[in-house]
């Protein structure tokens, strides 16, 4: 599995730079797919680090780890197998937004992920610092690495992460790295913007680490995981909690702490130009812009089993080491904590994603394909879905088999890459809900429905192990029957309908009418019913869900297939690749430099770059018909 040096130069289908969760996802679909994939990486060790938070998942996060999982990717089973704390967020909401998070083990996480590539047939490790990508007539052909080894290759997948020209910083010192002990890529950001890619700077940042043996616990409010935890992984059968989490606050005395280190900040005295999430700022950040709150929320999350660190959610700061210091212990719980590391802000390069066909392939280069924080996104979950598709669509190039893509309509994946090609990229992005227009239908209880055929079709899904999804179709299938058909009567309904605040019946009617009320729930209907399902809470759940979410929400989402089909209409008015905007003098001056710039393949593409109005749409669809 491990690369042996030799002189002569070797012959693979796809080279895989980096060993992030993009680099994961992409190595090992594309080696599944049958093609001869090399990894290359600087350390095979720090493969898989959970460089953030110990966690997977969360709002729209989750949505898209139960997504990869469908297409047959690697997260979310190792979530799974690494997970100590899982839990259904949102749950009090509406079902388009729950959203599965697990807290895991920072040391098992890599360990599991090491060993899914080390198993993988058709994939080799390269332990080996990647200096140049070898391009010929805007073709990729290969690398060089930094022994002056070439590997050959008819793609290449870039998961470089934070490493492009990084510096760290901590106050006014800056350490060149994309992560503490982990050299920068200094020479490819120069070579990729020699060959007319566009690149820009992006920040992002990590909290401080503390001793958990340094925590005054009887301060802290506890946040345990869910009774009955469910898996990411349709593979995966139980999953168990084995820690909690803490909840503290900042204080004013916190807020004036921070305050005094500001004139001794990279962010505000401009040594950082890149960009940082505004979504996830720091906590410096938090208290300058919203300088009119008392205190913002504190997560303590331990980091593992055997690990005695605690991440510091909600504090992510690059301010200097003694600020740090000061302001976490003015924090309850926090009065006596030892800081095991300190955090830091990361500065990199990123290359601005309209330059990217929807598979990832960079429209410059042939043959080269983007994944992860190089295209502007943040997150692990971000990265390996990125990872995969690239993977899949390497594969599929050097098979000469075309390009797999995903609808926003389809899937969240669809909808992020949509953003990234279309949008401009102004800060690290991420995922949420809001983002998705067809977010109803692109519930999690939905996934399998929605993509694993994709996953079969691709060879990524084994059927064994899609047994367990047609098993719960055919049970769905059945209860929805027995919920249009069975009927009850008023004696027996009346008393639970009026218990939870519903109006009573005069008649008899049927469990799907009932059902069809916001406060009734399905599991109780089936039991004062007596019918033959009501197990079906216990052993299959997410068959009861998705049943009882489809006939509550059912005006909707026809009205939603309605919406898809227009969409659809517009996805296939193709514009040709050569097309000429200048020829169109109705176009704004604004809608003709954008499509100019991103070149969309599609009149729906077209309608969803900003810029470009409903009238340019419109004025365009004339002049293709």
């Amino acid at each position: 599995m491990f690369h042996v040096k030799h002189s002569g130069t070797q012959h693979f289908d796809i080279l895989v730079i980096g060993g992030g969760h993009a680099g994961i996802e992409a190595c090992i679909a594309s080696a599944r797919m049958g093609s001869k994939v090399a990894l290359i990486t600087m350390d095979f060790s720090t493969v898989g680090r959970l460089s953030c938070n110990p966690s997977i998942g969360g709002s729209a996060k989750g949505h898209l780890a139960k997504e990869i999982d469908a297409l047959g990717g690697a997260m979310p089973r190792i979530a799974d197998l690494s997970g100590l704390q899982f839990k259904m967020l949102n749950t009090s909401k509406g079902p388009a937004v729950w959203s599965p998070r697990s807290q895991n083990d920072k040391d098992l996480y890599p360990l599991f992920a090491q060993h899914a590539i080390l198993t993988t047939k058709n994939l080799t490790v390269v332990n080996e610092t990647v200096v140049e990508i070898l391009v010929q007539k805007d073709v990729v052909i290969g690398i060089k690495t930094l022994s002056n080894e070439v590997l050959l290759a008819k793609a290449v997948i870039l998961c470089s992460g934070t490493f492009l020209n990084a510096v760290m910083w901590t106050g006014t010192e800056s350490t060149q790295g994309g992560r503490v002990g982990e050299q920068a890529s200094q020479k490819i950001s120069d070579l990729l913007t020699s060959h007319g890619l566009t690149r820009g700077r992006l920040k992002t940042g990590t909290p401080p680490r503390i001793d958990r043996w340094s925590i005054n616990y009887s301060q802290l409010e506890p946040h345990h995981g869910d009774e009955a935890p469910a898996p990411f992984s349709l593979q995966t059968h139980s999953v168990r909690n084995q820690l909690a989490c803490w909840a503290t606050k900042t204080t004013s005395e916190t807020h004036d702490l921070m305050r005094d280190g500001f004139s001794r900040s990279p962010m505000f005295t401009g040594l950082i130009t890149g960009a940082g999430p505004r979504y996830c700022p720091s906590i410096e950040d938090k208290i300058f812009r919203f300088s009119d709150k008392s205190s913002h929320v504190i997560l303590l999350e331990p980091e593992g089993l055997a690990a005695n660190t605690v991440y510091v959610n909600g504090f992510s700061t690059s301010l200097p080491a003694d600020v740090q210091d000061a302001g976490l212990r003015s924090i309850p719980g926090l009065r006596n904590a030892k800081i095991q590391r300190y955090g830091y802000a990361v500065e990199y390069d990123f290359f601005f994603p309209y330059q990217l066909t929807f598979g990832l392939e960079t429209k410059a280069i042939k043959g080269l394909f983007f994944a992860g924080q190089i295209n502007g996104t943040s997150g692990y979950e971000e990265a390996a879905a990125q990872g995969l598709v690239a993977g899949i669509n390497a594969a599929l190039m050097v098979q000469d088999k075309g390009t797999f893509t995903l609808q926003r309509s389809e899937a969240y994946i669809g909808v992020m890459i949509d953003d990234l090609v279309n949008k401009n990229t102004e800060e690290p992005y991420r995922i949420f809900t809001s983002l998705a227009e067809y977010r109803l239908l692109l519930r999690i209880d939905t996934v399998y429905d929605r993509l694993l055929h994709h996953g079969k079709q691709l060879g990524l899904v084994e059927p064994a192990e899609s047994e367990r999804y047609e098993r719960e179709q055919q049970l769905k299938t059945e209860l929805l029957t027995d919920l249009r058909s069975s009927k009850v009567t008023t004696a027996e309904v009346n008393p639970y309908l009026e218990s939870v605040g519903e109006d009573p019946i005069t008649e008899s009617t049927t469990l799907v009418n009932l059902l069809k009320r916001p406060a009734v729930c399905a599991c109780d209907l089936l039991n004062i019913s007596g019918s033959t399902f009501q197990t079906v809470r216990n052993e299959h759940p997410r068959a009861l869900h998705a049943a009882e979410t489809e006939i509550k929400y059912e005006g909707y989402i026809q009205q939603l297939y309605r919406d898809v089909e227009r969409f659809a209409e517009q996805e296939r008015m193709t514009i040709p690749p050569t097309f000429d905007y200048n020829r169109v003098n109705s176009l704004s001056t604004e809608a003709r430099e954008k499509l100019k710039r991103i070149n969309p393949s599609s009149l729906g593409q077209a309608s969803r770059i900003p810029g470009v109005s409903a009238s340019d749409v419109s004025i365009l669809a004339l002049y293709l018909r």
